[in-house]
């Protein structure tokens, strides 16, 4: 009889980056089932990507911990564990994880394994005092209840290792996926989109515009630089846009930096551009990092978790201080100067980052779950 599986996410988390591992899983014989809240109302693609693969159910859980809602979707996905008698649970993203490992106790003691997969702790090195209050405790109370708690960066591991888990594992993140990044038939032609010449040096960034990504940095960098040949190219979308815009005109250089907004074509755009810049304050493993390195493109980056698993000063391009304005305007003059650091960066970042493809997670993964129900 064919082992059962039940995934618990949010939509947005199943359809950015849990996908393939449902059709692996589900080609490799086991019974999946998913439960997923919707919190970017993607309900309906998963339904339809996944029909096929997996018995699908919708949750009403919020990301807000304080969300009243949330009691709903205990009481929810504590009835879909408790008929379902799953041999593995696998839970991703805090409040789910919460909710979900509390469902399962009385699976787990009926014989159903539980794997809690950080995508990147609340609490880290730096991280507000505040976050460390709040959710710290609940972590280290909650490992008890799973009886794997999988980590996708070496400083979660090491925590999740001093904690009362049964088992913790460290994998290469859920997986980039290489067939979205290879090259189209119809090539984007961004220098001639934005009407800039072909000697513009392009650096880019790919991500929502909120505080945590730390734009505005970049673009002070920018100003600060005084190069004209030098423009920004921010693709994302996010609730600091019309800060963002205010502070390119404050700065003057509103023909320097372009807001692109959600693309499809992200591949095609870090082909043509110079550099990537992530200079984020939290990441937990960074997809938007990790395609532009397997696109071959050197990094301008801040030096926090997650970013130091795959970059290196000097090797891959540059570390900062993450506010440190100066650091990454020299960082990008340094790089602008030098072609052949590029190129030599570049292709360093190709090496790193294959394994860290969705080929090489997805093994990992299934290795992991067939070790958990063995």
């Amino acid at each position: 009889m064919a082992k059962s599986i039940l995934i618990t996410c949010t939509d947005s988390m199943m359809k950015q980056f849990l996908e393939p591992h449902v059709k692996n899983l589900a080609g490799n014989g086991y019974e999946v089932e998913i439960a997923c809240s919707e919190v970017l109302n993607r309900m309906a693609e998963v339904r339809e990507d996944l029909g096929e693969y997996a018995r699908i159910h919708l949750l009403h859980l919020k990301r807000s911990p304080l969300a009243l809602s949330n009691f709903r979707g205990y009481r929810e996905i504590k009835k879909i564990i408790d008929e379902g008698q799953y041999d593995l649970i696998w839970t991703n993203e805090p409040v789910m994880g919460v909710a979900t490992r509390l469902a399962a106790r009385k699976g787990r003691k009926l014989g159903t394994r539980v794997m809690y997969m950080v995508h990147g702790f609340h609490f880290y090195t730096g991280a507000p005092l505040l976050n460390w209050l709040l959710f710290y405790p609940v972590e280290r109370l909650m490992a008890s209840k799973a009886d794997c708690i999988c980590t996708i960066n070496r400083e979660d591991y090491a925590r999740a290792q001093k904690m009362h888990t049964p088992k913790a594992a460290y994998i290469h993140g859920v997986g980039i996926d290489t067939e979205r990044l290879k090259e189209g038939e119809n090539r984007t032609d961004l220098r001639k989109e934005l009407g800039l010449p072909q000697n513009a040096f392009l650096v880019l960034s790919v991500g929502e515009l909120n505080e945590n990504k730390n734009q505005q940095v970049i673009i002070q960098a920018v100003a600060q630089l005084n190069d004209p040949q030098v423009h920004y190219i921010l693709c994302g979308k996010g609730d600091r846009l019309k800060e963002l815009q205010e502070l390119v005109e404050e700065l003057h250089i509103s023909e320097q930096v372009h807001f692109l907004g959600y693309r499809k074509d992200i591949a095609e755009i870090c082909r043509q551009c110079d550099l990537f810049a992530l200079p984020s304050r939290r990441e937990g493993l960074p997809f938007a990092a990790m395609e532009a390195m397997y696109c071959g493109l050197p990094l301008v980056n801040s030096g926090i978790r997650g970013l130091t698993d795959i970059t290196e000063d000097g090797s891959s391009g540059y570390i900062c201080g993450t506010d440190d304005v100066q650091q990454y305007a020299d960082s990008i003059r340094k790089l602008k100067n030098n072609p052949d650091a590029r190129m030599r960066m570049g292709e360093r970042n190709r090496k790193t980052v294959e394994a860290f493809t969705i080929g090489q997670t997805k093994q990992e993964i299934f290795q992991l779950i067939r070790e958990l129900l063995s």
